[in-house]
């Protein structure tokens, strides 16, 4: 075993052995998953308060330089607006970050999920969808014919539109926000259904997979499906 690999591994032990303590203080959850998603949103309320704790000193790199051992994996919108370290308020190394136009669990980002849960030791998946996302935007508009959209943009659009706004009423107010939650919460199905590894891990209690949507006003997240 190489020092990288063993560097790994007793980062992944470490990381299980504190989680394993946080779980039994008497908080709510599901499995050895329930203290890290205590982190995230206690993070999110600190983002949103202004009282971020997460620096990035220069003095944490050559710690990260030798390897990495993330708590939690984030699908996110591949949106400028959207950064799971800040709105967390996590330092780098504890997040494991994927991302896409509209946050959909692709093969590749289900495979980048594996590997985080396999080889790093992540006990926590999150779907972040957000306010005002185009991609989810633009499923709504073109719900009907998504071929008038440029490039390979149909192919990953119409993996919105069939399960959140084929039916949608778009002069509903509500219909955006609404079909962003559907999709956030189709997430958890798409990664479930794509991934064995990831359903055997979630089953056993090992891994927790929630789904929720950032307000880019308030920078709150709130869950959707847990």
């Amino acid at each position: 075993m190489s020092m990288r690999w063993k560097f790994q591994t007793i980062l992944f032990l470490a990381v299980a052995l504190v989680s394993g303590a946080e779980a039994g203080d008497g908080s709510s959850g599901t499995g050895a998953a329930a203290a890290p998603l205590q982190r995230l949103m206690a993070g999110n309320v600190r983002y949103i308060g202004g009282k971020m704790l997460s620096h990035n000193l220069p003095a944490a790199r050559e710690g990260l330089a030798a390897g990495q051992a993330p708590f939690a994996a984030v699908v996110r919108c591949a949106d400028s607006r959207v950064a799971p370290e800040i709105v967390f308020d996590q330092p780098l190394g504890d997040l494991f970050v994927v991302g896409v136009a509209g946050n959909i669990p692709t093969q590749e980002i289900i495979a980048s999920l594996e590997y985080g849960v396999a080889v790093l030791g992540t006990q926590l998946i999150v779907v972040m969808g957000h306010s005002s996302c185009g991609a989810v935007d633009a499923a709504l508009e073109h719900r009907h014919d998504t071929n008038a959209l440029p490039g390979n943009l149909p192919q990953l659009i119409n993996q919105i539109v069939v399960p959140c706004t084929a039916t949608a009423d778009p002069k509903n107010p509500e219909a955006l926000a609404e079909a962003i939650a559907c999709n956030a919460r189709e997430g958890i199905g798409g990664i479930m259904r794509g991934s064995k590894l990831i359903s055997e891990a979630v089953a056993s209690g090992r891994v927790r997979i929630v789904a929720g949507v950032q307000d880019l006003e308030s920078g709150r997240f709130q869950l959707v499906a847990e």
